[in-house]
């Protein structure tokens, strides 16, 4: 832990199961899989330090990762629709250029089943206050929450990733 061992500064290859409990964002966003292959539990890591594996997961379910992959962060705008039944039907809430951190506080229950993304880059969250399990959704249609790794269709909070070439200030920022 905190930051012991050798540095990477190209794509970061952990084998499966190894625990990773460090890690220092180079800049790009980058997304963590529990699993090889793309698969499990997901954590978003953008520019900053993970000096312990519980800085960068919630869940409190697992301190290792078995892949991880570059986000494309390409747009200035960013809005999200998520559903609360499966293909998209049922009530909806519609976010436009904002993070939310409760949407209990925006009249809306915590079942989301399926969700579109029209444009930018979003991290959904189990439960408010970005906490939790963390589904990052891209661009396009998620039909089902299986579609976005989640086996219950729960999300209480969900925030923009930016990109610093359009948003200087950003949405996270690391501390001295």
């Amino acid at each position: 832990e905190e930051f012991q061992g050798s540095r990477t500064t190209n794509t970061i290859k952990p084998a499966p199961t190894t625990p990773f409990p460090s890690l220092a964002g180079a800049g790009n966003v980058w997304v963590g899989y529990e699993q090889a292959n793309c698969k499990g539990e997901q954590f978003v890591f953008e520019k900053g330090e993970y000096p312990r594996w519980d800085s960068w997961t919630n869940s409190r379910k697992s301190d290792t990762i078995g892949a991880l992959r570059p986000i494309k962060v390409d747009s200035q705008e960013h809005k999200i629709v998520l559903y609360e039944n499966p293909s998209f039907t049922g009530k909806k809430i519609e976010i436009i250029d904002d993070d939310v951190p409760s949407f209990h506080a925006h009249g809306y229950q915590e079942k989301v089943s399926s969700v579109r993304v029209q444009s930018g880059t979003w991290v959904g969250y189990q439960y408010p206050g970005y906490r939790g399990y963390q589904y990052l959704f891209e661009k396009g249609d998620y039909k089902d929450s299986s579609e976005f790794g989640a086996q219950h269709p729960q999300i209480q909070s969900v925030r923009r990733i930016r990109d610093m070439q359009w948003h200087q200030r950003g949405a996270f920022h690391p501390t001295n």
